[in-house]
């Protein structure tokens, strides 16, 4: 869970999120499979709705779509067993759904002439690739043994900060998408530059 907000959200979210996970698990249905549609659904707005410039009901759709990444680790804890692929299931789901969305993204202000075109194209593949680049610093730490549980803007950040520039953009707020693109983009590439820190500290140490 994302540092910045958890502290706050996540207690409130959990008394949501818990119910619906013990009623899906009484129903046969299995964490894997929340974990894919979910995805799905992210994938499916940011290609339906994100190209075409309807970012409003996409940040809805997505974010709605986004809460499954909570309950599926919900419907795990309840089940008390947890398994090696479906934590991988869920790594690679997330990747592709961030993927999507700023690439979709990227595609619309790419053929969509606009004003500050080329700087908002700029900015989204940033966080692109950043957001990509923050998560494999993370999972090749932990593969190498040391831990990278550290930075600024996690997945949750990445994904609320761009959600409210697209809300704040469809109601006609003045660069609030130009803000909220380049804000996630310098905290992306801090948070890239955080990791890489803490993985050198460690790796240091233990040698």
């Amino acid at each position: 869970m994302a540092k910045i907000f958890s502290v706050v959200t996540k207690p409130v979210v959990l008394r949501v999120v818990d119910p619906v996970a013990r009623a899906l698990l009484r129903a046969g249905v299995s964490p894997d499979v929340v974990t894919v549609l979910g995805t799905v659904g992210v994938v499916a707005a940011a290609v339906g709705l994100a190209t075409r410039g309807h970012l409003v009901i996409a940040a809805v759709v997505i974010t709605a779509c986004a809460l499954t990444d909570m309950l599926d680790g919900a419907m795990a804890r309840a089940r008390g067993t947890s398994s090696r692929f479906g934590a991988l299931l869920d790594s690679t789901m997330d990747r592709i759904a961030d993927g999507a969305i700023f690439a979709c993204l990227a595609y619309w202000f790419a053929v969509t002439p606009q004003p500050r075109q080329h700087a908002l194209l700029a900015a989204t593949l940033i966080c692109l690739i950043a957001g990509q680049v923050v998560s494999y610093v993370k999972a090749r730490a932990e593969g190498l043994g040391l831990d990278a549980n550290v930075g600024i803007a996690e997945r949750t950040e990445r994904l609320l900060i761009i959600g409210l520039g697209g809300l704040a953009w469809g109601l006609k707020i003045p660069y609030a998408l130009d803000v909220a693109l380049w804000l996630l983009a310098v905290l992306s590439v801090v948070t890239v530059g955080q990791r890489m820190v803490h993985v050198y500290h460690r790796a240091r140490a233990s040698s």
